[in-house]
């Protein structure tokens, strides 16, 4: 195979990955928590929150594994799962997060302590 075809396949491969994720991100918001294909107990914490700051903007998670703390930067998305009240998924805001919700956060790939998004479970909203 000549080095333009092996670079061609590369960059067609490259393309399919972006594809993916915007299209993941993009729907990201209606996914219960612990259902995103690929990512959640992977690439995520499913588990309550037991603290929130205000300043700097952190919250701390508790699940099966142990305890972290996730710093929420003004491009981490929050949402509400509604799920269970089978109504349709919302935004959320740093207000909404609360200690004692039960959450799922995916951390950022190069800084674990950074939180990509924050999924928040309502019932009743």
């Amino acid at each position: 195979m000549s080095k333009i075809a092996k670079l061609g396949w590369i960059l067609a491969a490259a393309l399919a990955v972006v594809v993916v994720v915007e299209a993941q991100q993009a729907t990201e918001q209606y996914i219960p928590i612990g259902y995103s294909p690929g990512i959640s107990n992977k690439y995520s914490h499913v588990g309550k929150i037991t603290a929130v700051s205000s300043t700097p903007q952190t919250i701390t998670v508790q699940d099966a594994a142990g305890t972290y703390t996730f710093e929420v930067t003004p491009v981490t998305r929050i949402y509400l799962d509604r799920s269970q009240a089978t109504k349709t998924n919302l935004a959320g805001r740093w207000e909404d997060c609360q200690v004692g919700q039960r959450v799922e956060v995916m951390y950022r790939h190069e800084d674990k302590s950074i939180a990509d998004w924050i999924k928040l479970k309502l019932a009743d909203r």
